[in-house]
């Protein structure tokens, strides 16, 4: 079988003997696709751009095809999953959905593509397995992008009032309309969707140990909008808790804004992963504002 040539950074051939025709990647309008074996799934991933490895994980109901990055894809191969359950990666009956087998199975995916070393950008959930990975992997991750991510317990990381509903949500809820629908365009069974809510819906996460916090090596971002469903103070306290850290609150903006406003939230994502800024320190008030000395 050939190598997908996605980008002369990754290499993309996966382990010979293993390839079954499902698992054949497709080319089209500068995008590889297929099937991977992962950890008893196949996971269907999809890769846009040219450049060093993205790896960008959906957030909790998301999965390829709901949003893209053009202006990331002009610096960076980007590398998109269906999680388990997720899209066109079909759940497996009786295995737990959890974010700690998640983030394993976007690990199992970049060895099958070949990726030593990748930037992550995760959505929500996303943000958070792209952090368990970086502190159970940590040569396997150069920077670090999330929004809307938690980083604790729901007590102290969520904004409770966002997440008020009037009636108990159910897997026909309105409020979960656009994920529905997107899911029965691609899944492989349509009609699995309630399954596939509750199990999603089932998931418990506590937050990450202050130690696991402070193991962190990669430079992260904790990115999130000003009426989030997570709290601003829990990602003030997270920046400050993080060994290298930036902190952006984006106006006006909720928990879906790479949905609705991609364009605010994306150009704060790409200068993060340029560094750019990076080696000029930042002015005090001892050193004054010095051109090209500090910014």
């Amino acid at each position: 079988m050939s190598k997908p040539q996605a980008a002369a950074a990754i290499d993309l051939q996966p382990p010979m003997g293993m390839v079954k025709d499902i698992m054949n990647p497709v080319r089209g309008s500068g995008k590889v696709a297929g099937h991977a074996p992962v950890n008893g799934l196949q996971m269907y991933y999809e890769i846009e751009g040219t450049g060093d490895p993205l790896v960008y994980i959906p957030p909790a109901f998301g999965c390829t095809g709901m949003k893209s990055f053009p202006e990331l894809e002009v610096d960076h191969s980007v590398i998109t999953m269906d999680l388990q359950g997720h899209g066109r990666t079909a759940d497996v009956p009786g295995r737990p959905l959890t974010l700690e087998q998640s983030a394993e199975d976007v690990v199992g995916l970049l060895r099958y593509l070949g990726v030593t070393k990748a930037d992550f950008f995760g959505e929500s959930y996303g943000g958070v397995m792209a952090i368990m990975i970086a502190i159970r992997h940590p040569q396997l991750v150069g920077r670090i992008a999330t929004y809307g991510a938690t980083f604790g317990p729901p007590h102290d990381a969520l904004d409770m009032e966002m997440l008020r509903t009037s009636a108990e949500p159910v897997p026909g809820s309105a409020a979960f309309r656009f994920q529905r629908e997107h899911y029965r365009k691609v899944a492989p069974d349509p009609d699995y969707w309630p399954t596939f809510w509750q199990k999603v819906c089932s998931i418990r996460w506590e937050g990450f140990t202050e130690d696991q916090l402070s193991s962190l090596k990669a430079p992260v971002l904790i990115a999130l909008g000003d009426r989030d469903f997570v709290r601003i103070e829990h990602a003030v306290e997270t920046f400050r808790r993080l060994p290298e850290a930036e902190l952006a609150v984006i106006p006006d903006a909720g928990h879906f804004a790479l949905f609705s406003e991609p364009e605010r939230v994306i150009p704060v994502v790409g200068n993060f992963l340029k560094a750019t800024g990076k080696g000029v320190p930042v002015a005090t008030a001892e050193t004054g504002y010095q051109p090209g000395k500090t910014r």
